[in-house]
């Protein structure tokens, strides 16, 4: 059976009559935002790709890594995965850092609403040479973008003060990232690549982008998934989708002004801004919800993608590496205190 894709709300995307976020001026993504610095790592400067990091580089605890013998430190591979806002605002300068990050592919989450649309000029995804865009959309016709999302959720009254909405909202995407029928299978496909990949100390896997409009729902996802068959702690991988709403603070005024648009808020600002956000607590029910509903990320992705036993060990071999002596490994703790300034101020 097939998993039917949200409906979208009445008022939102084109309809609301106010310009697209991406429409909008704004500051050009970069190591800072006002006075707002974003850590690096993970965070990469690329001029108009907002919220672009390196999903590498989170120490993996000891107890998750092999009984070998080999003592060294653990470590999710830094260099191959990367992920995004879209790419429509890219400029040369920005082209050339993706270029010398060795970007092989570029997965794009979005749906035909999203992009290249008459009512959105300006959308067309950008590509560049040395790197091949596949098109994996969740819903290929389902505006899923943080601004519809929001007002479709408001006016369902699906979203509360707590994370449950959230929780609907994800549960709707890993459904249809899992539905047999979608025929772009789009975290299957990525999962599969990584599984093919080099793991030789001489060959490092091609890197790729994973985007979606914000890069935060369904991105954010894939990104959890991989990070849980990583065996990371539910609270770094929490971390991490957090920091979203650090890559995304130069573009959260014009989103919730967008979001506000429509009657469905009723000029409710607090409430625009929340669910437009990328909270901790989002994804930690999230993770729970997957623990609960499907046995777990690795569970999901084998019963439900169809990706192999074998390919997830694979995906391991290619994206674990050991902390080479001097090596740094993100300092997420130090990282979620910037998160939390903001969520202060």
């Amino acid at each position: 059976m097939s998993v039917q894709p949200p409906i979208p709300a009445a008022g939102s995307g084109s309809g609301s009559g106010a310009p697209h976020p991406s429409q909008l001026p704004g500051p050009t993504p970069s190591s800072s935002v006002g006075s707002l610095i974003l850590p690096s790592p993970p965070f990469i400067s690329a001029p108009g790709l907002a919220n672009l990091r390196d999903v590498g580089g989170y120490e993996i605890p000891s107890s998750s890594s092999s009984s070998s013998g080999n003592k060294k430190k653990k470590m999710v591979r830094k260099g191959v995965v990367f992920r995004s806002a879209d790419t429509t605002k890219l400029t040369d300068e920005g082209v050339a850092v993706m270029q010398t990050l060795g970007i092989a592919h570029v997965y794009d989450f979005r749906s035909r609403l999203e992009f290249g649309q008459e009512d959105k000029p300006g959308t067309e995804p950008r590509e560049w040479e040395g790197a091949r865009r596949h098109w994996t959309p969740v819903f290929a016709n389902v505006d899923l973008s943080p601004e519809a999302q929001a007002v479709k959720m408001r006016r369902f009254r699906d979203y509360t003060n707590g994370p449950e909405g959230f929780v609907r909202a994800y549960s709707t995407i890993l459904a249809g990232a899992a539905d047999p029928t979608n025929e772009y299978a789009p975290y299957r496909t990525i999962f599969k690549q990584l599984a093919s990949s080099s793991s030789s100390s001489t060959s490092k896997p091609a890197p790729l982008l994973v985007h979606c409009s914000a890069g935060k729902d369904r991105t954010g996802l894939f990104v959890a998934l991989l990070l849980a068959l990583l065996c990371l702690p539910h609270e770094v991988i929490a971390h991490e989708y957090s920091l979203t709403d650090l890559g995304l603070a130069h573009r959260k005024s014009a989103i919730v002004d967008h979001v506000l648009a429509d009657p469905a808020f009723d000029g409710d600002r607090a409430a625009a801004e929340r669910m437009v956000s990328s909270r901790k607590e989002f994804m930690l029910a999230t993770l729970q919800y997957i623990d609960a509903e499907y046995g777990g990320a690795e569970k999901y992705v084998i019963e439900k993608l169809g990706v192999t036993k074998e390919e997830v060990e694979k995906i391991r071999e290619v994206m674990v590496v050991d902390v080479e002596e001097g090596e740094q490994t993100v300092d997420w703790e130090g990282n979620a205190e910037a998160v939390e300034r903001v969520y202060r101020h």
